[in-house]
């Protein structure tokens, strides 16, 4: 079974929509600090280095796509991830990227090795 071949277009739509708002650095920063349990705006504006306002705004387009939810601790509010899935997803992508930049190092070091030992022969 191939998952995005079974969709219907209107769902596919609703996939694009989830992988735009991960699309978002600020956003990925403020999931990867709510990794860590539980947190309120200025703790999460203050872990990814930004204004509590545009944490808000962030934290509300994750929750629209349900990534966050939100809890009242008495007069506080405190997010966390809603969706475990989230950190599988995020594991993968990120050990592609890891592997890709990893055989593009490889690559360069390829090419930049000969180059260093003719260099060196030349000082000589």
């Amino acid at each position: 079974m191939n998952a995005l071949t079974d969709l219907p277009p209107a769902a596919l739509d609703h996939v694009a929509q989830y992988f735009r708002t991960l699309s978002e650095p600020t956003r990925l920063r403020i999931l990867n600090a709510l990794g860590t349990g539980e947190l309120s705006v200025g703790e999460i504006a203050q872990q990814v280095d930004s204004s509590d306002a545009n944490v808000s705004r962030h934290l509300a387009q994750l929750a629209r796509q349900g990534l966050v939810a939100r809890e009242h601790h008495g007069t506080s509010v405190y997010y966390r991830i809603a969706d475990p899935a989230v950190h599988e997803l995020c594991t993968l992508v990120c050990g592609s990227i890891a592997r890709r930049f990893d055989a593009a190092a490889v690559a360069r070091a390829a090419f930049t090795a000969p180059a260093r030992k003719a260099a060196a022969s030349r000082k000589k």
